[in-house]
């Protein structure tokens, strides 16, 4: 099955569940939109958004480049709590993963993965966590699924 996220311009509906470091499972709403600059160059923005008013919404603004061989890609990510990120992600025959890791930490390392397993042509399963040096600190899985273009 062809990759449609992330190797396709488009938009994408999230729902799903956050899990955090000592606290309740939080539903978590938002929307992903992909688009190609050019051939090997793509941005991404994704808002994460919690209905229940637990938390803050979530912002992450990357651009990164696909590989010439079109099976890894490489990227840089503004995360609202984050901040700066760099990160690699691999592209398998039914997932898509990719790490990340903040820029600029010394003390404490914080570092995260994705895992988006294709169900379908216009869904995805995600998991995913964020940690912090040894420990998890928050944790997602969600259902992507591909808006339909108007």
């Amino acid at each position: 099955m062809a990759h449609t996220f992330l190797l396709e311009s488009g938009q994408w509906i999230i729902e799903g569940n956050w899990l955090q470091r000592n606290g309740m499972l939080i539903i978590v709403k938002g929307k992903t939109i992909v688009t190609w600059n050019r051939t090997d160059w793509f941005q991404m923005v994704t808002k994460l958004a919690f209905p229940t008013k637990d938390r803050e919404d979530i912002i992450l603004q990357y651009r990164g480049r696909l590989d010439a061989d079109e099976r890894r890609f490489t990227f840089v990510l503004q995360h609202s709590e984050l901040g700066k990120v760099e990160g690699e992600g691999w592209i398998g025959p039914e997932s898509i993963v990719q790490r990340y890791w903040v820029l600029g930490e010394d003390r404490l390392r914080r570092t995260g993965f994705d895992t988006l397993h294709c169900l379908d042509e216009n869904r995805y399963y995600h998991s995913g966590a964020v940690l912090s040096g040894n420990q998890l600190i928050s944790a997602i899985e969600a259902t992507l699924e591909r808006q339909a273009e108007s």
